[in-house]
Order: C-alpha cells, then sequence, then structure tokens
C-alpha cells in the first residue's frame, strides 16, 4: 500500500525566482537517469513548476506531494531508504517526468583543486584502471562554473561507470567509490566538483567571510586587481575611441555574465575562478540539499603562502558547508598534502609544513578524518600518481567515521611531549599496535633548545612512544618531524599508516603574517 503524505513547502532562496513562473514540471540535473540517491536518510526533491501547481513524486511504495509557492518552486522529502534499485522515479504535475534505473546507496561529494580533478587515466596504472565495469557505481561530473551569486543547476548528468566514462573522471574520488562498493557492496554514486589550482576560500560562502578581519585581505586585493583591470579596460577604450585601433569605443566592465562555464573564462579578474565564493556559487550551491553521506576534500597548494589563515579558513569552509546543506555534521575527509619539491638541507621551515599542520587542526571538528600522504607523493610532480593509496587511506576514515567501523583508519598523531633525561618523549594516538621506523632508524626528527635553532636529531622508537635527543641540544624545549616540503621521514604505527607532521612549539611561521 503506499503512503501518500501531502505538505505545503515555502521554501525562500531554494530555487531562483523565475522570470515567468513555468507551467511544466522541471527537477534539476541532479535528478537524472542512473542516479544514485543516499541510503537510510531522508532524500529531498526539488524543482519548478506553475505557481499553486501540486507535484507528485513517487519512488517504490512511496508518493510524497507538495503545492508550488508563489515563486513555482516545490520540494518534497522522501522517507530514508534501503539500498537497492534499480527503481524508476515519477514527478507528476501538469506534466510527469519519468527518472529510470535510480539506484538507492552511498553517495558522496569530492571537492578540492587539481589533485582532486585528476583524471583516471593520468592516475597510476591508469590505461589498465579505466578499463572499469561498475555498472553500479555511478559518477556525476559538475560543470566548472563560476558564479557571482548563488546558482541553483549544475552542468553535468550521472553516468555508469565504464571504460567510456570513467578515464576522465577524479581518480581520487572514483578509486574512493570502488573501495566502498567493494567493501559495502551497495550502489555508490560520487560526484565530481573540483577546479585546479584554486583557492579554499572560492569553495567558500561568501556571506561567511565577510566581516571577518583575518579574510578582510582577501577582499582588499581582490578590489584593487579588479579595479586595476578596470581601469586599464577603459584605458584601451579611450585609446580606440580618440583615433587609436578601430573599437566600438563602448566600456564593456561592466557587462559580463553572472556566471559562467570554464570555457568562458578569460583574464577578467571578475571572472575568476579565484575570487571568494566563486565557485561555492557554482559548483557547490547548486548540490545542495542532495542527499549525501559525505564529502572528501583534496587542496591545500594554493593555500600554502598563507597556511596560518587556512587554520580558520578551512574549518569556516566545513562548517559553512554542514549549516547550507542542511544534513547536520555529514563527515568531511580530507587529504592532507604530499611531499613536494626537493629536500631541504636544514628541514625545520616550510609554509607546505605550516599548511599540513593547518589540516591536522581542522580535526577537531567533529566527524572529520584526514588522509596523510606524506610518504606517497612525488618530489618533482605536484601531481602524484598514486592516487589508489590516497583514496585506500580516506576510505578506511569513511568506514570508521561515517560507517562505524572499529578499524585503525588514521596514522600516529602527535599528543603531547615531557622532557626526559636530556631528550623529549612523544606520546601519540593512532598507534595501533605500536610505533615503528620503516625500514631502518627513525628519521626527519629535529630538536631545538630555547634558542629555536634546530639540529638533525636522534629518535627511537619506545613502545607507544618516540624519545627524541641530541647531543648538541643539552636541554631541548621542542621537537619537529618531517617538517619540510619534501622531508625524509618513516614513522608509522603497526596497521601500516603513516605518521603526520608535527611540532611541538608554537613559535611564529614562516607564514604567520601572510592574509
Amino acid at each position: 500500500m503506499q503512503t501518500r503524505i501531502f505538505a505545503l513547502v515555502v521554501l525562500a532562496g531554494l530555487l531562483p525566482t523565475p522570470v515567468s513562473v513555468p507551467a511544466d514540471v522541471t527537477v534539476p540535473n541532479l535528478f537524472g537517469d542512473h542516479m544514485v540517491l543516499q541510503r537510510d536518510l531522508p532524500v529531498p526533491v526539488w524543482g519548478t513548476a506553475r505557481a499553486g501547481e501540486s507535484v507528485t513524486v513517487t519512488l517504490g511504495d512511496q508518493t510524497v506531494s507538495a503545492m508550488t509557492d508563489d515563486k513555482g518552486r516545490w520540494k518534497v522529502t522522501l522517507g530514508p531508504l534501503s539500498a537497492g534499485g534499480p527503481l524508476e522515479m515519477t514527478i507528476a504535475g501538469e506534466n510527469t517526468i519519468t527518472i529510470r534505473d535510480v539506484l538507492v546507496g552511498e553517495v558522496w561529494v569530492g571537492s578540492g583543486q587539481s589533485n582532486m580533478g585528476w583524471p583516471v587515466s593520468r592516475a597510476k596504472d591508469g590505461e589498465q584502471e579505466a578499463e572499469a565495469r561498475f555498472p553500479k557505481i555511478r559518477l556525476l561530473h559538475v560543470d566548472r562554473i563560476v558564479a557571482d551569486e548563488p546558482q541553483h543547476e549544475v552542468g553535468g548528468h550521472w553516468k555508469l561507470c565504464s571504460p567510456q566514462t570513467v578515464g576522465n573522471f577524479s581518480a581520487v574520488a572514483y578509486f574512493f567509490g570502488r573501495e566502498l562498493h567493494r567493501h559495502l557492496k551497495v550502489p555508490v554514486g560520487i560526484i565530481n566538483s573540483s577546479r585546479g589550482g584554486t583557492p579554499a576560500e572560492a569553495w567558500t560562502a561568501k556571506t561567511a567571510l565577510e566581516g571577518n578581519p583575518l579574510y578582510q585581505p582577501i577582499f582588499d586585493r581582490w578590489e584593487q586587481t579588479i579595479n586595476d583591470y578596470v581601469a586599464k579596460e577603459r584605458a584601451a577604450s579611450t585609446t580606440k575611441t580618440d583615433g587609436g585601433p578601430a573599437g566600438n569605443g563602448n566600456n564593456q566592465a561592466s557587462k559580463r555574465p553572472s556566471s559562467q562555464t570554464a570555457t568562458q573564462y578569460s583574464d577578467d579578474p571578475r571572472e575568476s575562478p579565484h575570487r571568494p565564493g566563486a565557485l561555492y556559487n557554482g559548483m557547490i550551491h547548486p548540490l545542495m540539499p542532495y542527499a549525501i553521506r559525505g564529502v572528501i576534500w583534496y587542496q591545500g597548494e594554493s593555500n600554502a603562502p598563507r597556511a596560518y589563515q587556512y587554520r580558520e579558513l578551512m574549518p569556516t569552509l566545513i562548517r559553512t558547508w554542514r549549516e547550507q546543506w542542511g544534513q547536520g555534521d555529514f563527515p568531511f575527509l580530507m587529504v592532507q598534502l604530499a611531499n613536494f619539491q626537493s629536500r631541504q638541507k636544514e628541514p625545520y621551515t616550510s609554509d607546505w609544513a605550516e599548511l599540513r599542520e593547518a589540516q591536522s587542526r581542522t580535526l577537531a571538528l567533529p566527524r572529520t578524518g584526514m588522509a596523510v600522504a606524506i610518504d606517497i607523493g612525488d618530489p618533482k610532480d605536484i601531481h602524484p600518481a598514486n592516487k589508489q593509496d590516497v583514496a585506500r587511506r580516506l576510505a578506511l576514515a569513511a568506514r570508521a567515521i561515517a560507517y562505524g567501523e572499529k578499524i585503525p583508519y588514521s596514522g600516529p598523531l602527535y599528543d603531547s611531549m615531557k622532557a626526559e633525561g636530556g631528550g623529549i618523549r612523544l606520546r601519540f594516538s593512532h598507534t595501533n599496535g605500536g610505533l615503528e621506523a620503516k625500514g631502518g632508524e627513525l628519521k626527519g626528527f629535529g630538536i631545538a633548545g630555547r634558542d629555536r635553532k634546530f639540529v638533525d636529531a636522534k629518535a627511537v622508537v619506545d613502545g607507544d612512544t618516540v624519545v627524541v635527543s641530541s647531543e648538541q641540544v643539552a636541554e631541548p624545549v621542542a621537537v619537529r618531524y618531517a617538517w619540510a616540503d619534501a622531508p625524509l621521514c618513516n614513522l608509522y604505527n603497526g596497521a601500516g599508516l603513516p605518521a603526520s607532521p608535527f611540532r611541538t612549539d608554537d613559535w611564529p611561521g614562516i607564514t604567520d603574517n601572510e592574509r
């Protein structure tokens, strides 16, 4: 017997105000053939129709109806669904939409910059990996849209994972989804919304950044950049009007689209994907409130010169996404920056190390996790090919944090220190059966006294602790580990997961004043 629930829904800001109210029922591209719906959670479905029209959504044994508001917007919420399918969804008003081959399982969003967007075909064993055939893994690649205001439609459609579709899809996101599919044995939907070279502020709602003095320098730089561009554009236009090269002499500075795709991107800074909120508006907001299990995130390279600012920026992004999605504290799993560039002779100052520290500090937020990649990068390539191990570590975090499995999912994380007999004893969480030096004696530790001058240190494993010392430092007060762009380091736990780089001091860093 079908369950019928009727609700009048008035939703401010869910969908754009139409210029003319549509007669036909419509839904965003998120709702289409081959889509995956999140199991075991309420599932919102929304769209537009004629103002005052009744819209009915049917899926399986559920039928839910709503009346549109005066702007033609409607939203219903299906009750939690069990994994399975295929199913057929119908959305009926004055017309009827039929969505076929709908699966129910796990839905994850992958976002960030180029290491998240890096395709399967260019990953390790890319040609072989691109031959994948997993019909119950579904992929949605979000078109790269830059926008001034929050958008409500995504460019892109759900596709079955096949040799025709997977090669150009995000390697990290696909390998992560494959790990979950194999382990959980349910359908998996992966939404890739990423863009190379972009900073975290572009992925954060502008309203969450405005009014905070910490982020004001970001806005000031963009205002200056735009003013300089407009002045240059006007000068060029004046030159044409005054007898220069042929032109119409009109100032086009303010005549630009409110959103544009990647192919339309120009050198106009007002169309830059780096602007605060620009990618949140165009590529994240349109996904809300589609039901998801969580988010995987690989980003930070572009913010390394402002690593101290990232300590607050990344938590701001996470909190804002969770608030705007309206689904509570969903799991948010990050990839810590991998090793990159040449090794320094004195590896104890590094903006990449400070960015990694900022990422670690984000773990203070509930239901967050981090895949450490300090041992699987490529010092010569900012896009390391080994995306499989990155995805495996993210999947371990997902299994523990999202699905409640009692498994090791993190490498050792620094917990505390104690001066002891001319050395320093370090304690860690996530030791999982003990610490070990992979491949020989421990490497990557430096120690300093009150002069704050670090020297290479001797480090030995003692049970679940590490003792660090140096004959050059009689009274040590601080230790740093793997504190470099591309450190030589080898501390692991009993589960074979690498320790996150860390420092015990809080002395000012090289990005302390960079905003």
